[in-house]
């Protein structure tokens, strides 16, 4: 049978792009579908304008240690209408890079949605069909609200970056890296932030030592962070939201942010004609080879609600091109994946928390937190953490926990070591670079605690 295209990508995300490019500079005729905007959630509306507001939000803390190191510096307000406008003109750029790379390799675009009609047919909305050897689907996924009333007035993360002005106060709902960043963010751009989280530490998942560090110092800097505490009701008012937690308080606050979970975009995909398997959370059902239970249609990314990262979306798409163009079947390794968290201070990690380690056999810790230099210098309190987690038995580094400024560009470099096996006894053979904060990575000769 003759097809239209060889590949057929539905989505313009990192993953989605990645996959189209390399795979029609591999000599494929391919076509992708995105309805809304090219780059997806992390260019448009995830972790590019998210970093571009950390930044923002970081330069108070810089001026007043500029102040303590001597220079005079005036702090005026933050003009939300001014980084708007650049953030926005900047997120275009992007946009208009990914649209280059895929005209550029020759891949046929439609600025539209598509759904699947049959295994080797995708039908778009102008009602037009194409049909393809093989489908990609890169949709992604989106934030969801609770089922509460008023809820459906609230903020959730898309919208922050579109907002006309920034809000005197803010509610942010949820624990996960998503919601204490942006505590974190609107906290250093001056907005008095609330946050609400039902359990009893931020970060779940994350190491117990660490994630409490964070928690400690997003309160010291201002974040009113109240644990064991939800939603029992809202209301819409004049100035905002009046909320009653389930603690029987009531404030009012400008807005609210629902920053409690992501849901996989496979709503009207057609999955359910073309005989796509999905899970119980509406994911895409793949394979190790991202192959979904129809052989002619792939899934990669959050739609597949693996490991919901951009780098690993690209890793996915990668892996796929290879194992159907490159004639060379490519599982996608999830293991060890290093990560940051953009809170303030930064959070950078890659392996086992201390919690998951102890699970599986005896273990060293080896841990120091301190007030670095910079910061001690200009009278602030803010501390740091470095911590190895070790297999007692085999001395492999299980886990690396960073909370630091500057976590995340650590934790990629470490993420290596520890990806090639390295042992704590590799991390004490080096050399340390003095003076720094990582030079106690390997600097730490004593375990704190065993198990």
């Amino acid at each position: 049978m003759a097809f239209d295209y060889d590949l057929f990508v539905i989505g313009g995300g990192s993953g989605g792009v990645r996959a189209a490019r390399v795979a029609a500079q591999g000599g494929a005729k391919v076509a992708l579908a995105e309805e809304s905007r090219y780059g997806g959630t992390c260019v448009i509306r995830g972790c590019v304008p998210k970093k571009l507001m950390v930044f923002a939000s970081e330069f108070p803390t810089a001026l007043s240690e500029a102040r303590a190191y001597g220079w005079e510096v005036a702090q005026g307000p933050f003009d939300w209408a001014v980084f708007r406008a650049r953030l926005h003109a900047e997120l275009d750029r992007l946009e208009g890079v990914y649209r280059g790379i895929l005209g550029n390799n020759g891949v046929t675009t439609y600025d539209m949605r598509a759904r699947l009609i049959d295994p080797h047919t995708v039908e778009l909305a102008d009602g037009t069909r194409h049909s393809a050897r093989h489908i990609l689907i890169a949709t992604g996924g989106h934030p969801v609200k609770p089922d509460l009333p008023g809820a459906e007035h609230a903020l959730v993360s898309d919208d922050l970056f579109l907002m006309e002005r920034m809000p005197k106060s803010i509610l942010i709902v949820g624990g996960g890296y998503i919601a204490c960043e942006f505590a974190c963010i609107l906290n250093g751009l001056g907005v008095e932030v609330t946050q609400f989280y039902r359990g009893a530490q931020v970060l779940r998942g994350f190491d117990e030592e660490a994630r409490g560090l964070v928690a400690e110092e997003m309160a010291a800097s201002g974040v009113g962070l109240r644990l064991n505490t939800n939603i029992a009701a809202m209301e819409k008012v004049a100035g905002g939201y009046r909320v009653t937690d389930t603690n029987g308080r009531e404030a009012v606050h400008e807005e609210v942010l629902f920053a409690t979970g992501r849901a996989p975009n496979t709503a009207d995909l057609g999955l359910e004609v073309a005989g796509v398997a999905v899970g119980r959370k509406g994911e895409i059902v793949v394979d190790d080879y991202s192959q979904t239970s129809v052989p002619s249609v792939y899934a990669i990314g959050d739609v597949t609600d693996r490991v919901n990262l951009t780098p690993v979306a690209i890793r996915e798409g990668m892996a796929f091109v290879e194992t159907v163009f490159g004639g060379n079947p490519t599982p996608v390794d999830h293991d060890l994946i290093p990560t940051a968290i953009f809170t303030q201070p930064e959070m950078g990690t890659v392996g086992l928390s201390e919690e998951a380690a102890r699970e599986r056999g005896p273990i060293e810790v080896y841990a120091t937190s301190f007030k670095p230099m910079r910061e001690s210098f200009a009278g602030r309190t803010t501390r740091v953490l470095m911590k190895l987690v070790v297999c007692a038995e085999t001395r492999r580094v299980l886990g690396c926990h960073i909370v630091a400024p500057g976590a995340g560009e650590m934790i990629q470099l470490a993420g290596i070591a520890v990806k090639m096996g390295a042992t704590k006894e590799d991390f004490d053979r080096t050399v340390a670079v003095h003076p720094t904060m990582s030079e106690e990575i390997v600097t730490m000769k004593t375990p704190v605690r065993t198990a």
